[in-house]
């Protein structure tokens, strides 16, 4: 699996297990980790930047196009 996969799918589980928290929990602070994650989706976007592929290609993952 390559890292730009790696990332997509632990940003999907954190927001989806976010939003189940918040909703199990009734908690809605919950929520600013979503918002995080997805405010964190952005700059990558913009920058090129994420720190999660930069942990995962230092573990050894193979990069895939966006995070070369």
């Amino acid at each position: 699996m390559s890292i730009d996969r790696i990332v997509m799918a632990f940003a999907g589980f954190v927001v989806l297990g976010s939003l189940g928290l918040a909703h199990y929990l009734e908690n809605a602070n919950w929520l600013w980790l979503t918002a995080f994650v997805g405010l964190n989706m952005f700059q990558a976007s913009l920058t090129g930047f994420c720190p999660l592929a930069t942990i995962l290609k230092k573990m050894g993952a193979k990069p895939g196009c966006a995070f070369e």
